[in-house]
C-alpha cells in the first residue's frame, strides 16, 4: 500500500501512540488499563507505522526481535510473584515500596504489581508484533506475481 496520508499519520503519531502506551502502562496498576491496553497501544503504534511506511522500517525501529520481546515479558511477569516469598507471604502477592514523589508526575507507587505490567506490557507488544510481521511476510507478492 502507498498511501501518503497513511505514511504521514503514521510518522507523527508514532512517539505520541508511544508515550501514551508507556503511561497506560504506569496509571493501570491502579486503575483500569495497565499493561495489556498499553501493550496494544504500542505495538499499534508499530503496526500504524508498518501500514504507512513499510513492516521492515516498523522491524527496523523496534530494533529487537518481537518474540524476544515476547519472551522477556513472560519472564519479567512470571519473576514479579517471587518477591512475595521472600517477605513470607504467597506468589504473587502485592509488595510496595515507599511512595515517593516526583515533580510534575506528583506521588509514584512502585510495586510487583508494576512489574507484573511491565512483563505483560512486552509480551503482548512481542505477541502482537510476531503475529503481524509473519502475516505481513505471507502477504507479500512473489517475484514472479509482481513481474
Amino acid at each position: 500500500m502507498n498511501s501518503f496520508i497513511l505514511s504521514q499519520a503514521g510518522k507523527l503519531l508514532f512517539p505520541a501512540l508511544l508515550i501514551l502506551s508507556v503511561i497506560e502502562l504506569y496509571r493501570g496498576h491502579n486503575l483500569p488499563g495497565g499493561g495489556f491496553i498499553g501493550g496494544l497501544m504500542a505495538a499499534g503504534a508499530f503496526i500504524l507505522l508498518g501500514l504507512g511506511v513499510s513492516m521492515e522500517e516498523s522491524a527496523r525501529r523496534l530494533r529487537v526481535r518481537p518474540t524476544t520481546l515476547l519472551v522477556i515479558g513472560l519472564a519479567v511477569a512470571a519473576l514479579s510473584g517471587i518477591p512475595g516469598f521472600f517477605v513470607g507471604k504467597g506468589f504473587m502477592d502485592g509488595l510496595w515500596l515507599p511512595e515517593f514523589h516526583v515533580p510534575f508526575l506528583g506521588g509514584v507507587h512502585l510495586g510487583t504489581p508494576l512489574l507484573f505490567d511491565v512483563g505483560v506490557y512486552f509480551a503482548v507488544i512481542g505477541f502482537s508484533l510476531e503475529t503481524v510481521f509473519s502475516l505481513a511476510v505471507l502477504a507479500e507478492p512473489d517475484e514472479e506475481e509482481a513481474s
